[in-house]
């Protein structure tokens, strides 16, 4: 198996089980972050991620982590935490405050560089790309973004500047997800975080196949229509 060189004239990519297996799935390099190639990506089960002065690399990962959302893990803690919710969580309100918040608090640095940040812009103008966020007394706390694919959502990012703000990003989105039609969230590489959430590994191969089946079905036609998802319960 080998690296792929992608072209800047031609969308397509290689088959995603030709993908290495160290480091984490990684299939191609090059092309770039039009609308069309990302989409493309999605539909096949890939997605970017590079550093910054890198060349765009392109990821299929196998095992992959996904989180069925009726299956989101609500502590004990958290379920106290959400009773009395001071926040307030809505959809697609302020999505570019969601990119700038995903790539400001990383302490490690950011993957999200100005072409990311255009490139899914772009999406969501395009009705594909989504955000969540989490809001206390009118400030932006927190929040999430991905690319949704049918009944699938593609998990990007997460962000959080106050107490339980990104998991209550995460909590009440899974929630309005699963009772509108959605059936699976994608979450790419599985670590600790997301794993005390309720993410699980599954293979490559199955992976694919219910994104084929699910990238086809379709939520309400009005779930991304922006709106307020939850209100704060003190």
């Amino acid at each position: 198996m080998r690296l792929v060189q992608l072209s800047r004239h031609n969308i397509a990519f290689p088959s995603p089980e030709g993908a290495l297996r160290e480091p984490n799935g990684l299939l191609a390099l090059g092309g770039d972050l039009n609308p069309a190639r990302l989409l493309m990506a999605y539909q096949r089960g890939i997605f970017p991620w590079f550093s910054p002065g890198d060349p765009i690399l392109w990821w299929s990962p196998d095992p992959r982590a996904v989180l069925i959302p009726e299956e989101f893990h609500l502590s004990r803690s958290m379920k106290r935490f959400h009773a009395k919710s001071p926040y307030k969580v809505t959809i697609n309100h302020a999505f570019g405050q969601v990119l700038e918040g995903c790539a400001a608090d990383r302490d490690e640095g950011t993957w999200i560089t100005r072409d990311i940040n255009v490139a899914y812009h772009r999406l969501h103008e395009l009705g594909h790309a989504h955000s969540i966020e989490v809001w206390r007394e009118g400030e932006l706390v927190g929040g999430m973004y991905g690319v949704s694919q049918g009944t699938l959502f593609c998990g990007e990012s997460m962000f959080s500047r106050a107490v339980n703000a990104s998991k209550t990003a995460l909590l009440v989105f899974c929630q309005e997800f699963a009772q509108r039609g959605g059936k699976l969230l994608d979450c790419q590489v599985l670590n600790e975080h997301t794993a005390s959430l309720g993410a699980v590994e599954i293979t490559r191969r199955h992976y694919l196949d219910q994104l084929d089946n699910l990238r086809l079905q379709k939520l309400p036609h009005n779930f991304w229509v922006p709106r307020t998802l939850f209100l704060p319960q003190m």
